[in-house]
């Protein structure tokens, strides 16, 4: 199981540079070629960056859509477990849930 980062959603979503190779992915993870878990952290953070109706609710019908994508929704017990870990870890909070959730 691949756990799939902010990054990847806004590397599509804007056309950066790597928007290719995200978007090969995703499609594989959309027909289930690929098993793959979100947070809901993370889609909070793409539907912050993208600050906009019609991207948000294309990028939500896609996350809905896929076939090999399944959403974590982290408890407050598990939060509070990733940042008593962020000083262990020397990474933002963000990158500690990734990483927390990576280890779980």
């Amino acid at each position: 199981m691949l756990l799939v980062d902010t990054n990847v959603f806004l590397e599509l979503f804007l056309g950066q540079e790597r928007a290719d190779e995200c978007e090969r992915f995703l499609e594989k993870v959309s027909v289930g070629e690929l098993e793959a878990v979100v947070s809901k952290f993370t889609i909070h953070a793409v539907e912050a960056t993208l600050n906009y109706s019609a991207l948000i609710l294309a990028f939500l019908r896609n996350v809905e859509g896929s076939l090999g994508l399944d959403v974590y929704e982290m408890g407050v017990e598990e939060e509070m477990a990733a940042a008593m870990l962020m000083d262990k870890v020397k990474l933002d909070f963000d990158d500690t849930v990734q990483y927390y959730l990576a280890k779980n």
